[in-house]
C-alpha cells in the first residue's frame, strides 16, 4: 500500500510529507485528536521511534517511518496511549486538586498579576526546564495531583540556590530544621535542602503527609506554608464556632492566604494559555537528568569536564554541594544531562580516585595551625586530618600535609555566589568594622562582642560552618546598653513546646522560632538545643 493511501485513512489527510532525519522536522503531522496527537509541528526522529514502537510498527526505511506509524495510530483503539510530546498537556492530563467551578476572587487577583507579566512566567519556566520532567514523574508514581510540580513557582521561582530570611532553601524552600525531620543532611559541604533529587522526595513525602492528615490539598498546601499547627488550630476554631472548616473559611497568616491561591492562579493559567493570551515557553516532556554514582569525592569542575558541560551546568544540577567538590563523606552521586551520562561513566572508568579530586604537599611553616591551613586552602581541618591520618590538631614545622585543591578556577562556595540576600537584618546600635586575624573564631567573636553567631554571619551574609580568611571585613552591630542581650543555649527536654519555653524565659514564640530557624510545623524533640535572647539587665528574662 502507497504512503498516499494510507494517508486516506485520516479523518483530516496530512498535508505535507517531508523526509525525516534526526536533526529535521515534520510539518503537519496528525490533526486528529488535539488533546492525544502532538500539538507542535515538529517531531524529532527519536520521538518518532518511540511512536513506532508503542504501536508496534515493523522497522523501514526513514522515509515510511511516519506514514507506518500514522496509520497505525489512526487504527488504533487504543490511541489515548500514544503520550504528550509537551510537559504541559502531561501535566493538564495529571490535575487533580478539586476547585469551584467560579473562580476566588483571591485566586482572580492573583491570576490577573501574573497575567500582566507574561515574561515572568517565562522566565520561570526556563529556570525549571532541567527538573521539570523528573518531578512530574516522582508525582505520576505517587499518584498526586501534578499541580504540584507548580508549587517551586510558588516557593522559590524554581531557583536552586533560593534562600529565604526564615533560613529555607532551594526550590521546595524547607527550613534547617523541618530538612532534618525528613532526612535532609546538612553539613559544611552538602545541604540536601538544595538537592533536587532529595529534596524533591523529602518535599513529595511531607505533602503526601499533609493530605492525609487534613484530607484535601488546599488545607494539605496550607500546611505546608504555615505549620501544620496554624492550621489545625484555625480548624478548631471553625468547628468550635459552628463555621465552615475549608481552606476559604478559615482564619490564617495573610501569606499562607495568599499561598493557596497563588499555586491555583498559576494551574489555571498553565491550564489555558491560549485564555490568557499566554503562549508558554515549550518543554519536552522527555527525562533531562539522571543520576550517576561516583563513588566517592569528585571535584565538580573536572566532572563538568568530563560530561562535556559547563561548571554552571554541573552546579544547577547539583545545587545541594556547598563547595568546588562532593562531599567526602558522600552523597557520592552526581545529577548530569542524561545524554551526557554514558559518555561521563565511560571516563569514570577509566580515572583512579586519586585523580578524582586533585592535592598538593603543603609544607608546613612555623606558627602555622590545622585552622590556618584549611582556611588558605578552603577546605575543614576534619578532611585534611583524614588525608593525612591525623589523631590530633598537633603538627610540626618541616613536615607536609595533603590536601585536596579545586580544579581549575572554580567558585569555591557557589551557594554564596548565586543566592540572592533576601534576609533584611535589622541592627540597631554602633557599626564597627572587624579585620579577621589568626586565630578568630564566629565563636570567639559573637562572645567578645555579646551578640549571637547567628546574627554576626547574617550581618555579613555569610554562615556559621564559612571559614574566616585573614584580613577579611566583618560587619559587627554594636549595641547600646539598654538593648544588650544575653544568649542561653537551652536544651529542649521531654514535654517541652514552644509556649512552656517561651513563658519559661519570658519571650514571644514568634522570636524561638526566628532565632532558630523554626517554623510552626516543627516538632520539638527532647536534646534540641535552641538559641534564647534574654535581656541583660533583667536575670529574669524579658522579651526583646
Amino acid at each position: 500500500m502507497s504512503s498516499i493511501k494510507k494517508f486516506s485513512k485520516f479523518s483530516i489527510a496530512l498535508a505535507i510529507l517531508l523526509p525525516l532525519t534526526a536533526c529535521k522536522t515534520l510539518n503537519n503531522i496528525v490533526k486528529q485528536d488535539s488533546s492525544v496527537l502532538p500539538t507542535t509541528d515538529s517531531v524529532t526522529s527519536a520521538k518518532l521511534s518511540e511512536w513506532q514502537k508503542a504501536y508496534g510498527v515493523p522497522q523501514q526505511s526513514t522515509e515510511n517511518k511516519l506514514a507506518l506509524v500514522a496509520d497505525a495510530v489512526a487504527t488504533s483503539k487504543q490511541i489515548t496511549t500514544l503520550p504528550p510530546i509537551d510537559i504541559w498537556q502531561r501535566i493538564r492530563n495529571g490535575y487533580a486538586i478539586k476547585v469551584s467551578s467560579n473562580m476566588h476572587p483571591t485566586t482572580e487577583k492573583h491570576l490577573a498579576r501574573f497575567i500582566r507579566h507574561p515574561d515572568y512566567i517565562n522566565r520561570v519556566i526556563d529556570r525549571a526546564r532541567p527538573y521539570l520532567h523528573y518531578i512530574v514523574t516522582q508525582l505520576e508514581l505517587r499518584n498526586m495531583p501534578l499541580e504540584l510540580a507548580l508549587l517551586p513557582v510558588v516557593e522559590s521561582a524554581y531557583k536552586p540556590y533560593a534562600f529565604s530570611s526564615g533560613s529555607a532553601a532551594g526550590i521546595w524552600q524547607f527550613i534547617p530544621s523541618t530538612g532534618k525531620v525528613y532526612g535532609l543532611e546538612q553539613n559544611w559541604w552538602y545541604d540536601g535542602r538544595r538537592d533536587i533529587i532529595e529534596s524533591t522526595r523529602a518535599a513529595l513525602d511531607y505533602l503526601d503527609k499533609l493530605h492525609t492528615d487534613f484530607g484535601t490539598w488546599p488545607l494539605a498546601l496550607a500546611a505546608y506554608n504555615s505549620g501544620e499547627g496554624t492550621v489545625g488550630r484555625a480548624i478548631k476554631r471553625n468547628i468550635k464556632a459552628g463555621k465552615a472548616s475549608d481552606f476559604w473559611s478559615l482564619k490564617l497568616p495573610k501569606e499562607t492566604l495568599a499561598y493557596v491561591p497563588k499555586l491555583l492562579a498559576i494551574s489555571a493559567l498553565i491550564k489555558q494559555p491560549e485564555k490568557y493570551n499566554l503562549t508558554l515557553n515549550l518543554v519536552d516532556n522527555s527525562p533531562y537528568l539522571t543520576v550517576v554514582q561516583t563513588g566517592s569525592q569528585f571535584d565538580l569542575a573536572l566532572a563538568a569536564k568530563l560530561a562535556g558541560i559547563s561548571t554552571d551546568q554541573i552546579y544547577l544540577l547539583n545545587p545541594g554541594y556547598n563547595r568546588w567538590a562532593t562531599s567526602p563523606s558522600g552523597p557520592h552521586r552526581l545529577v548530569l544531562p542524561i545524554n551526557k551520562a554514558a559518555s561521563f561513566q565511560q571516563a569514570l572508568t577509566s580515572m583512579p580516585v586519586k585523580d578524582r579530586v586533585q592535592w598538593t604537599r603543603h609544607k608546613i611553616q612555623s606558627g602555622e595551625s590545622l585552622a590556618r591551613i584549611a582556611t588558605r586552602y578552603k577546605t575543614t581541618i576534619a578532611v585534611m586530618k583524614k588525608a593525612n591520618g591525623l589523631t590530633s590538631s598537633f603538627i610540626r614545622a618541616g613536615k607536609y600535609l595533603l590536601i585536596p585543591v579545586a580544579h581549575g578556577n572554580v567558585i569555591d562556595n557557589p551557594v554564596k555566589m548565586t543566592q540572592s540576600s533576601t534576609a533584611s537584618v535589622k541592627s540597631t546600635g554602633t557599626k564597627k568594622i572587624h579585620t579577621v586575624i589568626a586565630g578568630d573564631t564566629w565563636w570567639d567573636l559573637a562572645k567578645l562582642n555579646n551578640v549571637d553567631i547567628k546574627q554576626l554571619t547574617q550581618w555579613n551574609n555569610m554562615q556559621s560552618n564559612d571559614m574566616l580568611q585573614l584580613g577579611q571585613k566583618l560587619v559587627i552591630w554594636r549595641q547600646t546598653q539598654s538593648s544588650l542581650t544575653n544568649t542561653i543555649n537551652y536544651t529542649t527536654k521531654t514535654g517541652d513546646s514552644l509556649w512552656k519555653i517561651s513563658r519559661k524565659f519570658n519571650v514571644q514564640i514568634v522570636e524561638l522560632r526566628e532565632w532558630n530557624g523554626l517554623s510552626d510545623r516543627t516538632i520539638l524533640k527532647p536534646g534540641l538545643n535552641l538559641t534564647v535572647h534574654i535581656d541583660a539587665n533583667n536575670p529574669h528574662g524579658k522579651s526583646i
